[in-house]
């Protein structure tokens, strides 16, 4: 593992953690890849140092929570759900600045505070982005356990947009049985979206 490229996702390490949470060498293989690389982000979005630090410590903490049940998904970006949550931690840090009504740091910092309220949008596209990251992982792990049928009749209705009638017939299922796995399979996926959600807290 010490031959993986440092700028590809190592999705030995993430199975490592995922299979065992508390393995502390793939923690520190985990920490030293993807640490300083959270920490330029904090940088980027003009944090002081100690500032940049404390929210890398504090988006590794969630990590260290999330890896038991993360799953990569190849086609996904893992590093775009990284930053996600990097941005999360830093709006966080930024709204309790504004709360307490002290923002600190150099004037640069100052108006970067200020500015929040205007840069509303990017905040929300962020938003959008990670609802999106967990809707993506939710629909993954509902996919790989229902019967192949039930999700295509799910894909071919709520995703693609054909009629009932149509999906039972490209299944050769009855139409009751489509209506039926959409129904379940739309309330699996939002369960699995509350529970990712809620680990994300």
């Amino acid at each position: 593992m010490s031959h993986d490229d440092p700028l590809r996702t190592s999705v030995t390490l993430l199975g490592r953690l995922r299979a065992d949470p508390k393995d502390q060498a793939a923690w520190s293989d985990f920490v030293a890849r993807y640490g300083p690389k959270i920490l330029q982000w904090c940088r980027g979005w003009e944090l002081q140092d100690s500032d940049a630090q404390d929210v890398t410590q504090n988006v590794l903490l969630q990590l260290n929570r999330l890896m038991a049940t993360f799953v990569y998904d190849p086609s996904g970006s893992f590093r775009a759900w990284l930053k996600t949550l990097a941005h999360h931690a830093w709006r966080d840090l930024v709204t309790e600045r504004r709360r307490a009504g002290e923002p600190k740091g150099d004037g640069r910092m100052v108006g970067f505070l200020e500015s929040l309220l205007a840069g509303e949008d990017l905040v929300e596209q962020l938003d959008e982005e990670f609802r999106r990251e967990l809707m993506d992982r939710a629909m993954e792990r509902v996919r790989l356990r229902v019967a192949p049928k039930t999700w295509d009749a799910f894909r071919l209705t709520a995703l693609e947009g054909w009629s009932g009638a149509a999906a039972a017939a490209r299944l050769e299922i009855k139409i009751t049985r489509v209506y039926g796995a959409k129904s379940n399979v739309t309330r699996w996926i939002q369960e699995e979206v509350r529970k990712l959600d809620g680990d994300n807290h």
